[in-house]
């Protein structure tokens, strides 16, 4: 079993090669399990060094596009790609090139090379929750479904939207295998912050844990649909396995959706961590920010992965406590 993880070297990526090495196996599509011989990490920064010491990986840097165009990627005898590797939300919005080229152009170049190869790949698409939008003068759009029409508010969310179509049109026609999931906003990443418009919904609660203060550009009214790194990770690593039967139809999936609005996350975190913690939010609005999140949808049905086993996190409460076991040097404040 050979698989390309791209953004390998990034949070979800990493975190999505370590469980895969910790299974050792991996059944795709049904079939029976098998060994896991290699991942291949393709990034443009450095992967982390325990994954680097694997015997069973291998790290391929660079940008993708370019990777792609000299050939170097995906490799004869890749089995399953899972492609990450994206522009996110606020960068895409600032710079409208760069988010085509990263998101739409590398996308399309990434499904052609596994065409060429000619084996039909396992072709795992990490989609978002952006390509559901509300629409201006328009109802608010209420519950969110897997067959929900896309109505994408934003740059982000409209090219991968296109790259849902793409996956279905190349597995309509056999080039590939496509499983597009549509993530929930990942809380709490670890680290620093990124790009994405949708950052402080981590930052939030990592920063007053490392005892920092973190700037909320949003109301405490704003509702999100959450999912912890693990539930996140557990998605993309299901929609490999599941056969053609359980995955149903070609388009995309919602994963499982935690709900909650940003006031209540606040509350999570002086459950948790107290006071202390509550009293680093600093309640800035950023109108652009503002505006953006709120296209989002809060509330989303997620049928088709309850229909593969999966499950949301039990309450933001939990997602807290995971990140600080799993984080322990990054927190800084005494906990209750």
């Amino acid at each position: 079993m050979n698989i390309l993880i791209t953004g390998g070297a990034g949070f979800l990526g990493a975190r999505l090669a370590r469980t895969l090495l910790a299974g050792d196996t991996l059944a795709l599509r049904g079939a029976a399990a098998r060994r896991i011989e290699q991942i291949v990490l393709a990034d443009r920064g450095d992967a982390p060094a325990d994954l680097l010491a694997d015997a069973r990986v291998r790290f391929v840097r660079g940008d993708l596009l370019e990777l792609l165009g000299r050939g170097e990627l995906p490799g004869a005898g890749v089995n399953a790609v899972f492609h990450l590797a994206a522009a996110v939300s606020a960068e895409c919005e600032s710079d409208f090139d760069l988010g085509m080229r990263s998101n739409l152009d590398t996308t399309r170049a990434l499904l052609d090379a596994c065409r060429g190869l000619g084996t039909q790949p396992v072709f795992v698409l990490a989609s978002s929750l952006a390509v559901f939008g509300q629409q201006p003068g328009q109802p608010p759009m209420g519950r969110v479904g897997d067959f929900s029409l896309p109505t994408p508010q934003g740059s982000y969310g409209i090219q991968k939207f296109i790259s849902e179509q793409l996956v279905a049109d190349y597995s309509r026609k056999g080039f590939v295998i496509g499983r597009s999931v549509r993530p929930m906003t990942v809380s709490v990443r670890p680290g620093r912050p990124n790009g994405a418009a949708s950052g402080f919904f981590s930052g939030m609660i990592r920063e007053p844990l490392a005892g920092e203060r973190a700037r909320v550009p949003v109301g405490p009214d704003t509702v999100v649909a959450l999912a912890s790194p693990s539930s996140t990770v557990a998605g993309f690593v299901r929609a490999a396995q599941a056969s053609d039967a359980e995955w149903g139809p070609t388009t995309a999936i919602n994963l499982p959706s935690l709900q909650a609005t940003v006031g209540e996350m606040a509350a999570a975190l002086e459950r948790v961590a107290g006071p202390a913690a509550t009293a680093l939010l600093d309640w800035t609005p950023d109108p652009a920010i503002d505006r953006l999140v709120r296209s989002w949808p809060g509330n989303i049905a997620f049928d088709r992965a309850r229909g593969l086993g999966l499950q949301a996190d039990p309450d933001f409460d939990a997602v807290i406590r995971g990140y600080i076991a799993e984080n322990p040097q990054a927190v800084r404040l005494a906990l209750r």
